[in-house]
């Protein structure tokens, strides 16, 4: 039987034919006080939470024993360019809604 690989056709799949191999230097951050070290994470955290006050998402209130409190946490991605160059370090602040 003649397959595809015994004729050495190559037909690339689909989901993977925009990735991009970069040699970046920046990694996205797993814990809190690496990303505050690095001053384009801060940066970008810094953003994220003006950003959060000028769209009156949240506001900060007083705790009370009868409220139920969601924590937070920070989600980082390091956006690329289509030619693989660093596009910008992008910080999220995310509701742990699981909990």
């Amino acid at each position: 039987m003649l397959t595809r690989s015994k004729y050495r056709v190559i037909k690339p799949n689909p989901k993977y034919t925009l990735t991009i191999t970069s040699s970046l230097t920046i990694h996205e951050p797993n814990n809190i006080k690496a990303t505050l070290l690095h001053p384009g994470w801060k940066a970008a955290m810094n953003d994220e939470l003006i950003t959060l006050h000028q769209n009156e998402t949240w506001r900060l209130v007083l705790h009370t024993p009868n409220m139920h409190v969601i924590g937070s946490k920070w989600v980082f991605k390091t956006k690329l360019k289509p030619d693989g160059t660093l596009d910008r370090l992008k910080a999220r602040l995310v509701a742990k809604e699981y909990h």
